[in-house]
């Protein structure tokens, strides 16, 4: 049985029901954020989803230098902020350097490793040192197995806080394939492990100077991890995806979010 990390009253890993961590992929407004999480947490109410807000103040991976990025960190947390206070809700996002970290964790609950940056040993120690829960998304190039170097940096901090994430492993050019044996591997390692359904079908560079993917295949491999076994489902999610400035392609329509959830939750109660 994987450990129990408590976020804020959300918990991931035990018994516990499957939790989730929802919302857009970059902070493209503040009211746009503010209708995303005001959305989601009457779901999550209605529903009783163990519920986590996401937003990225900064999408430092991107594929061209024309991309979209975010409002970066000072106004992004102020958001994250006003968003974790007034829904009462944890907050995750991502960090991408030492010194991000440090103000970071000040603000959000969950501090994100992107999977291009796990083998910063650097950064994956400031990350256990800031006392913060850490979520670690599998980088593609990296195996399950992989995973328990990351794991143990972090373990040396002192800091048991750890969230696995599978978010899919290259296959080739511009293609990423969802191996369920993943989820099992790495939940042996004795942490809650996540799968995030939409980068699972991201088409890295697809576009040319932008990813691509395709989102109608998301439920699918997340109604396949639910019966695998996971702890959590990690899931962008945009009013209109068509017109949404990162990753839009990958994500799940928010008002499609409710029916989702409750096959994952039936399928979770099963497994």
């Amino acid at each position: 049985m994987t450990k129990t990390i408590n976020v804020k009253g959300v918990k991931f890993g035990g018994k516990n029901p499957l939790a989730l961590i929802a919302g857009p992929c970059v902070i493209e407004s503040r009211d746009g954020c503010m209708e995303i999480a005001d959305k989601m947490v009457k779901l999550a109410k209605k529903q009783s989803i163990p519920y986590v807000f996401k937003a990225s103040y900064d999408k430092a991976n991107r594929t061209s230098i024309n991309s979209y990025r975010g409002p970066g960190i000072s106004k992004g947390l102020e958001i994250l902020a006003e968003i974790r206070e007034k829904y009462n809700v944890p907050v995750l996002t991502d960090v991408h350097s030492v010194e991000e970290i440090h103000i970071a964790s000040k603000v959000v609950d969950i501090i994100q490793l992107p999977a291009f940056l796990i083998r910063q040993t650097d950064l994956v120690v400031a990350a256990g040192e800031s006392g913060a829960v850490v979520n670690v998304k599998k980088a593609q190039f990296a195996a399950p197995w992989d995973m328990k170097n990351v794991v143990k940096k972090i373990e040396e901090t002192g800091n048991n806080k750890i969230l696995l994430t599978e978010r899919g492993a290259s296959f080739g050019y511009n293609t990423l394939v969802a191996d369920m044996r993943s989820l099992i591997i790495m939940r042996e390692m004795g942490y809650p492990v996540i799968f995030d359904a939409t980068h699972s079908v991201q088409s890295p560079g697809g576009q040319g100077d932008s990813s691509g993917g395709d989102g109608r295949f998301a439920p699918y491999l997340a109604k396949a991890a639910a019966a695998v076994g996971v702890d959590g489902m990690f899931i962008e999610t945009h009013p209109d995806p068509a017109n949404a400035l990162s990753d839009g392609p990958n994500m799940i329509p928010l008002k499609e979010m409710g029916p989702l959830w409750k096959k994952l939750d039936a399928i979770d109660q099963i497994k």
